[in-house]
């Protein structure tokens, strides 16, 4: 598994929060000092913490199950996107779409919508439109991409959500509580910690803090992704021994 450094972590400005004046005080057991009127984190438990998230994340992934990615905000939206797209699981950076976990089928439907356009424009019933009604269509198909098209290959609900601010994502976070879906976040000092079960104390408003998090995170992920499809292939070879041995039973008898 991967392991968090806390010289990286320093390097990539994971340790700066909030100006104490924003400071919510069940984040106290994570801050180290203050220093110019900033709290700033305790670098030796956001590592403990990281990986404690990374172990859980890894066992998720090696049983082939999907993270959902949450991150809207500015400085987060390209580096989540990325992340994802290389892990191959899915992820909403633009505007929350409200009941996107508790109202699955909606969303779904929303996604089927989308997949039923491109089948009118390979099969030719798009060119049989008025100019309008494509203009129309075409404009329905571009907001439902960008709005749901990263968790187009999404057809269950996820496993667990991870999330960049999770103040900023709190409707994610209540939707995912709400199912018993586990919420993994990096969590600034100014966050209440108790609303995420698994805690990444650290800097959620720098995309190079953010980045760094993630690397770590990704590489869990890969790894657990690596054990599934090891794992797939012995089953593999095992049935194929299996079946092999049982027609050379045959065969002898």
């Amino acid at each position: 598994m991967a392991k968090a450094n806390v010289k990286d972590l320093l390097e990539a400005g994971v340790h700066f929060g909030h100006m104490t004046r924003k400071w919510n005080p069940n984040m106290a057991p994570y801050i180290f000092m203050e220093k110019n009127g900033i709290h700033i984190v305790d670098l030796h438990k956001t590592a403990v913490k990281l990986d404690e998230a990374c172990s859980a994340l890894e066992k998720l992934t090696s049983a082939g199950k999907k993270v959902l990615f949450v991150a809207t905000k500015k400085q987060a939206k390209e580096v989540v996107a990325k992340h994802a797209s290389e892990l191959n699981m899915p992820y909403i950076t633009e505007r929350w779409p409200g009941g996107m976990l508790t109202n699955f089928v909606t969303i779904r439907k929303a996604v089927k919508k989308m997949n039923s356009i491109d089948k009118m424009k390979k099969d030719g019933t798009f060119e049989t439109l008025s100019k309008k009604e494509r203009l129309q269509v075409d404009r329905q198909r571009a907001n439902l991409e960008k709005n749901l098209g990263s968790i187009s290959d999404m057809v269950r609900l996820p496993s667990a959500i991870f999330v960049v601010d999770i103040m900023r994502e709190h409707i994610a976070v209540t939707e995912a509580k709400k199912l018993g879906i586990p919420v993994f976040g990096i969590v600034d000092t100014n966050s209440d910690p108790r609303k995420v079960d698994f805690v990444i104390p650290g800097n959620d408003d720098a995309s190079k803090s953010i980045d760094m998090i993630l690397n770590i995170v990704s590489d869990s992920i890969k790894e657990g992704q690596s054990q599934r499809k090891a794992d797939k292939e012995k089953s593999k070879e095992e049935g194929e021994k299996v079946s092999a041995e049982t027609d050379a039973d045959f065969d002898a008898e």
